[in-house]
């Protein structure tokens, strides 16, 4: 059993302007693929996602920002805590707004959320994590993700996440360096 745990409870929730503020990232990683066109496999993207535990579709980790913590700090958690892994943050993706209906409260009442998504580099997988009870995670490509979303808005993160991934592979991305967790800025 881990002896990570996962954090519960509102009282140290980010609000702002009647969103709750929510952090979270897409876990890639690159696979050795062999199309049989020559002597070197090509590397594939895949993304890992876990199943939601209130329907049907796959997410992306994500969870509340809380108030002794970064944004990216958030991200990284939630990432262990739901997805059992560990990576460098990469590239700030976004941030996306959407509708709760499980999320609803007296600082937000509608349920209006703000997330965001950042693409996560990852470099391991732990064998235990706080939620694997209740989470399962699939690695899949970006076209088999964009099929399994649950979501619009995390679509459209990963709309962001292969944009900005395919002009890295392409060398139009100048910046490569990982984001530092410790900042408090994006």
């Amino acid at each position: 059993m881990s002896d990570l745990v996962a954090r519960t409870g509102r009282h140290q929730q980010r609000y702002q302007d009647g969103f709750r503020l929510i952090a979270g990232c897409i876990p890639f990683k690159y696979r050795d693929w062999d199309d049989g066109t020559d002597d070197e496999p090509k590397k594939i993207v895949e993304v890992l996602m876990i199943n939601s535990q209130s329907g049907p579709g796959l997410l992306f980790p994500k969870g509340g920002w809380e108030n002794d913590e970064t944004v990216q700090q958030a991200a990284v958690r939630e990432a262990i805590e739901e997805a059992g892994v560990r990576g460098d943050l990469m590239k700030f993706l976004g941030d996306y707004c959407f509708k709760s209906r499980s999320h609803q409260d007296e600082f937000s009442p509608e349920g209006w959320c703000k997330a965001a998504m950042y693409a996560l580099l990852v470099k391991e997988e732990l064998c235990s994590w706080p939620e694997q009870s209740t989470r399962e995670r699939q690695w899949i490509t970006i076209p088999e993700a964009l099929e399994q979303c649950r979501h619009k808005w995390m679509e459209d993160s990963l709309k962001a996440f292969s944009k900005w991934h395919a002009n890295k592979v392409f060398g139009v991305e100048e910046d490569d360096d990982p984001i530092s967790v410790a900042s408090s800025t994006r």
